[in-house]
């Protein structure tokens, strides 16, 4: 019996994390799934401290598609009490070697984008979207497992001896393999890579190790088959290796499953995979020690069913590991508990609430003591059901808003005391009861009601880069947004300004406004025609420009005064951009050519061609030869120069 309500009848599921039962809930009388997690998890405050925020959001999440986690708790080791699901899990589907028609994958694919939305909407993401965590009621309608519970084990201090951490980078995104903050486009592309393998069986980029495939993740984005229809573009979509290339969120991948749905027609529903033998666990809440890499994954012994026990369809624990076989690629072995003797178990550090021994030989007086044991049992709750019956059974109200919960005690005829808290849950949820859901009273309910996460101080980002900005951000529990900005003083690429100012207090993710410089404005390149070189030259450096020099003939301007620019002035160019000053010569100088003895229109051709013009004199008559010039050959003259010729 677990927390004096829920006992633990049969092992459903195995993994890396814990063990997940079919488990009677003994105060509502129906059957639950409950995971009761490793010892090594339980001595972990720092995770307890996060699966207690992170049960009470899961516990808030109401959702067609989601599993309803009913309620959680420590008793000797943490545990969640969820809705049992008895239509196994996409993994165990795929186990059989069924795969899916693409019109499948996409309403698969639809309804859980859908709830990904639904959580999204409220700021919750999962981390781990895989087959296992994908289960199906009796109807096959899938819901997903393990929200809450992923983040709490990423966060854990406890591993593995082997080394290895919590989570599947069989289905990591490149994101989680950088190691970069996750968004919530971090789970479509897990999704994607599930509805890939639930058609073909494989994931791609698959290489001979871990880290190999996960390196080719961080490089090459997922290619489908054009035999999929619609489904192609959307798996192409969420696979690219950029979060800012894919579907900006789940809705909208949601609605692009719906258009590939409508376009594939109508799908044959899921088959469900064949039931599986539950087995018995004869230590149910005994603490075990942390798992061992080189273990099997049975972690119980395997006996037949009890007679009467409902067959359970579960292969898969609850939250996604599987429950025999080789560990799934990415994931850590689970090791079999070692149950032994009296003295073994009391090797195993205590806290066991009930421990059993198992031997051979006469069962008279074992069957004797159990009868007695249970009739004064039967007589304790009896008398305590008696005690309780003047009372009125309490609503649970953990994960409802305030109001909500008012309005179940106002239905229940019982008074509410609230108390306010700061804690990480969302403001106006309760986080808290007392008495427990399903006890009896005649007082009020006592509710602990968050007020949001406490105010955090905002860090000082000056200077900083745009990662370091965004990893300060981060690390303090605020949210992110870029702008950019020239400034004359801040180089490119770090930032100038934020906004609320650093050391100043502010909500937990709260959006804080950040400017990156740009670095220096553009220049424009001023007019200066006619202005002396030497200072042309020093206005331009003042502007941050490179200046060289290039000499030209001018007719118009003086030898030694500017000419013009390359660029030409009013062109904008970047701070540090090359200017060309053309620097005046002054007019260019031209030889007269010796034109005499030449005729009027070959003389007047040679000069011409020279940029000189040609004047004849009065003495000129048809076929006579040049025989006098002004100026003469040789002299040199400025461009356009008139040259007198007589004959």
């Amino acid at each position: 019996m677990l927390a004096d309500r829920y006992r633990l009848r049969v092992v459903i599921g195995v993994g890396a994390s814990g063990r997940v039962y079919e488990a009677d809930d003994v105060q509502l009388e129906r059957r639950v799934a409950v995971k009761v997690l490793h010892q090594g998890l339980g001595d972990d405050q720092g995770f307890l401290q996060r699966f207690r925020a992170e049960a009470r959001v899961a516990a808030s999440l109401q959702h067609q598609h989601i599993m309803t986690v009913h309620d959680w708790g420590e008793d000797d080791v943490p545990f969640m009490v969820m809705e049992l699901l008895e239509g196994g899990s996409l993994r165990s589907l795929l186990d059989t070697g069924a795969r899916l028609s693409p019109s499948q994958a996409a309403r698969l694919g639809r309804d859980v984008a859908g709830a990904l939305e639904y959580a999204q909407s409220r700021g919750i993401g999962h981390r781990d979207i895989k087959p296992a965590n994908l289960l199906f009621d009796i109807h096959g309608h899938v819901r997903i497992a393990d929200f809450g519970l992923a983040r709490a084990l990423a966060e854990a201090s406890w591993t593995e001896p082997a080394g290895t951490v919590f989570g599947t980078a069989r289905y990591a995104s490149p994101e989680q393999a950088s190691g970069v903050p996750l968004g919530a486009r971090s789970d479509l592309y897990s999704l994607g890579l599930v509805l890939y393998e639930s058609i073909t069986g494989t994931i791609p980029f698959a290489a001979d190790t871990v880290m190999g495939s996960l390196a080719m993740r961080t490089r090459q984005a997922v290619t489908a088959e054009p035999e999929w229809g619609p489904l192609r573009a959307v798996i192409e979509r969420v696979g690219r290796v950029d979060p800012d290339e894919r579907y900006p969120d789940a809705a909208t991948m949601a609605t692009a499953l719906a258009d590939a749905c409508d376009a594939l027609g109508l799908a044959a529903p899921i088959p469900l995979a064949e039931p599986s033998v539950p087995t018995i666990d004869p230590h149910p809440t005994m603490v075990v020690a942390a798992p061992r890499a080189s273990d099997v994954a049975a972690a119980v012994s395997v006996a037949p069913a009890a007679p009467g026990t409902a067959p359970n369809l579960f292969d898969q624990d609850a939250f996604g590991e599987p429950a025999s076989g080789e560990p799934a690629f990415g994931e850590p072995a689970f090791g079999e508990p070692a149950y032994g003797d009296d003295a073994g178990a009391a090797r195993s550090g205590g806290g066991a609430r009930f421990r059993t021994r198992a031997r051979r030989g006469n069962f008279v007086p074992l069957v004797v003591a159990v009868v007695v044991a249970a009739a004064l049992v039967l007589g304790v709750v009896a008398l305590g059901s008696m005690g309780a019956a003047a009372g009125t059974p309490v609503p649970g109200v953990i994960g409802r808003s305030a109001s909500t919960a008012r309005v179940l005690a106002e239905r229940a005829g019982l008074a509410l005391v609230v108390e306010r808290r700061s804690s990480d849950d969302p403001a106006g949820i309760v986080i808290d009861q007392r008495p427990a859901s399903g006890a009896r009273t005649n007082g009020p309910i006592r509710v602990v009601v968050s007020t949001g996460p406490a105010p955090v101080t905002v860090p000082d980002l000056a200077n900083l880069t745009r990662d370091e900005a965004t990893l300060a951000l981060d690390d303090a529990g605020l949210l992110v947004s870029f702008t950019e900005a020239y400034d004359e003083t801040v180089p490119a690429g770090e930032v100038v300004s934020q906004a609320p100012a650093a050391a100043a207090k502010a909500d937990r993710d709260t959006q804080v406004a950040v400017v990156l410089s740009r670095g220096r404005a553009p220049r424009e390149v001023p007019g200066l025609v006619g202005i002396d070189t030497d200072d042309a030259q020093t206005e331009l450096e003042a502007l941050g420009f490179i200046v060289s020099r290039r000499e030209d003939f001018s007719e118009d301007v003086d030898a030694g005064l500017v000419v013009g620019t390359s660029p030409e002035a009013g062109e904008s160019l970047p701070y540090g951009s090359a200017v060309e000053l053309r620097v005046s010569k002054g007019p260019e100088r031209i030889p007269v050519p010796n034109v005499f003895g030449l005729e009027l229109d070959a003389a007047c051709t040679e000069l011409q061609d020279l940029g000189l013009k040609c004047d004849p004199d009065s003495s000129y008559r048809p076929g006579a030869t040049v025989s006098g010039m002004d100026p003469q050959p040789g002299a040199k003259v400025a461009r356009g120069t008139t040259v007198v010729l007589a004959f």
